[in-house]
């Protein structure tokens, strides 16, 4: 990747819907949770509902684990707050961990009663989102925290959120070989590279060219690193490290 582009340091930026949340202590909780790379957007935040967060949050869901209860909390909430947390790659890991514990401290301290990244429009349930701070330490709970996948423009699935964890996202170039049957098989392919380059030691090790398989008796797919030019470089969504393209032999 060249440098401007890699100069860029990803934003995380958690949207927090809640009852009756007290902002000034959200900041304190913030701050003494996240630590220094974390602050409270105040000229976003407002203690005021806002009519728009049912359509943002369904457009957001990972699954299908929102409980009536979960849609309920978005559609009462009375307060809204913004988390924001930026660093540079070598602080992306540590930032999306303790950006879960933030996230569990809201939740169970401070009056959050729905959370969404708004860095990749990825929406969990309030029982995921616990489930998932508790296992924070493992880097596949923090890929299902902060990655949303697959996503479909015409005949590519792409991934958008391992910016967040200091790696590429992952695109899958099937030239028309996409079949909404085989879903799972596509998410299990890019779930098997993303989770490669999330391991700092292999992701260094990859070249542009490289046969890439599941498993040795899997079809043999061809990686090829590609620019992020999805979105312009200000765009939250914005990956700095680039993408890998997985293409058929």
């Amino acid at each position: 990747m060249d440098d401007q582009q890699t100069s860029v340091q990803p934003l995380h930026v958690l949207c927090v819907l809640g009852s009756g949340m007290d902002l000034d202590g959200v900041e304190l909780a913030v701050r003494a949770i996240g630590g220094p790379f974390f602050s409270l957007d105040r000229d976003e935040s407002r203690a005021e509902h806002d009519p728009r967060m049912p359509d943002a949050f369904e457009a957001c869901l990972a699954e299908l684990t929102f409980t009536d209860a979960d849609w309920d909390a978005v559609a009462d909430h009375d307060s809204v707050a913004y988390v924001l947390a930026k660093g540079g790659q070598e602080h992306a890991e540590h930032i999306s961990e303790r950006m879960l514990a933030v996230t569990a401290e809201l939740f169970e301290r401070w009056g959050a009663t729905a959370v969404k990244s708004e860095s990749s429009a990825l929406a969990h349930s309030r029982d995921t989102w616990l489930a998932l701070a508790d296992a924070a330490d493992a880097p596949e709970a923090l890929r299902q925290a902060w990655v949303k996948r697959p996503i479909l423009d015409e005949d590519v699935l792409y991934t958008c959120g391992m910016h967040l964890l200091g790696a590429p996202d992952v695109e899958l170039q099937a030239d028309g070989l996409l079949d909404v049957n085989r879903q799972g098989e596509w998410v299990e392919l890019i779930d098997g590279l993303t989770g490669y380059l999330h391991t700092e030691a292999r992701a260094a090790q990859i070249r542009d060219g490289e046969g890439f398989r599941l498993a040795e008796d899997a079809p043999r797919w061809v990686l090829r690193q590609q620019t992020c030019d999805r979105y312009p470089d200000d765009d939250i969504f914005f990956n700095p490290y680039g993408y890998w393209r997985l293409t058929p032999a």
